[in-house]
């Protein structure tokens, strides 16, 4: 049976890539930079020397990633390192934490562990960067990019070809609404007026995005979040926070439609790839349970020993999807990506 399961992943895997690759040009870069705006699903390493419990250079994780533990929050790649992968860049976009000496005319990654649309979201956990502090890291490389290439037109000239690609949200929920212990938010708002706020501080941050050049935006939906391990119960979601997903992802979709009549000179698009994948079907066999052994807050132990099988494992942490689930959800992701990269 393990034999089957495994044939079966390794195939519907193939399948997939083959699927994903007839649409890549191979060895040709389809956008000059790639900029990443985001939380942990996206993170690379920006984390690692803030004073926060959200943070994962040390061991296990990166245990199949090539340069072992970077900050990553899974057991190897993340979503954005296939997609720059599927876009034809040769290495990783960097943190900016790391980027001095780096090329930043080929991107960007601001993503923080834990971080918000709102400033205080996650700070329980300690230090992150919000995506307001985030749009303000990229005000810095953007000044950068005005020198390198000799003015803000050529800058913007520039930028208007590149993909900006935002993913937040989650922790806006469950390391804020959903911690009235520790949050007044559910208390002040409903569940409407709050994922109202939020879109709304999310739009301005994007309408400062195009202001500085980004015409090319991908902006992500929120999985079931009451599906993750940390909540799920005995294999059940909660639906109270698949309830809060879906009112956020549908109301950031009429957003982006919104952004798309508002701003004709550019091509927003909204996905939710992890939505539609049935991950029984190719071969995970965990859906519930972590990888690896996982401490009071849901992080991995360090020097923990992680499961050995885990292309059937859907989570790494009680938190974080495994390497195989970030490839499928980029390969999905990069499918509904490709009309906005050539237009």
């Amino acid at each position: 049976m393990a034999i089957k399961t495994k044939a079966l992943l390794v195939l519907s895997l193939l399948l997939l890539v083959a699927t994903c690759m007839q649409y890549c040009v191979n060895g040709e870069q389809q956008v000059p930079c790639f900029f990443i705006f985001g939380d942990s699903l996206s993170d690379n390493g920006n984390n690692n020397n803030l004073q926060t419990q959200a943070k994962s250079n040390y061991n296990p994780y990166g245990i199949d990633f090539p340069n072992g533990p970077t900050g990553r929050f899974s057991n190897g790649r993340v979503t954005v390192d296939y997609l720059a992968e599927f876009l034809g860049f040769e290495e990783s976009v960097p943190p900016y934490a790391n980027t001095s000496g780096s090329d930043i005319l080929k991107g960007v990654n601001y993503a923080s562990g834990a971080a918000g649309i709102l400033s205080e979201s996650g700070k329980h956990l300690g230090d992150n960067i919000h995506l307001e502090k985030q749009l303000r890291n990229h005000r810095v490389i953007y000044s950068k990019i005005v020198k390198k290439l000799g003015g803000s037109k050529k800058a913007k000239e520039y930028l208007n070809k590149c993909l900006y690609y935002v993913n937040i949200g989650s922790n806006d929920f469950i390391n804020n609404f959903f911690l009235p212990q520790l949050y007044s938010s559910s208390r002040t708002f409903t569940l409407e007026r709050y994922t109202n706020l939020l879109i709304k501080k999310l739009s301005e941050n994007i309408e400062e995005l195009h202001e500085s050049g980004a015409r090319k935006v991908v902006l992500v939906g929120l999985g079931a979040l009451g599906c993750i391990p940390r909540f799920a119960m005995n294999g059940s979601c909660v639906d109270e926070f698949n309830e809060a997903a879906f009112v956020f992802s549908n109301k950031l979709n009429s957003q982006v439609n919104t952004f798309n009549y508002k701003f004709p000179d550019s091509n927003f698009n909204f996905i939710n790839s992890s939505d539609a994948l049935d991950l029984g079907q190719f071969g995970f066999t965990v859906l519930d349970t972590p990888c690896c052994p996982t401490r009071d807050d849901g992080q991995c132990v360090p020097n923990g020993t992680p499961c050995q099988n885990r292309n059937e494992y859907v989570f790494y942490d009680e938190f974080h999807i495994t390497e195989a689930v970030h490839r499928l959800i980029a390969i999905g992701s990069y499918n509904q990506i490709k009309p906005l990269i050539q237009h």
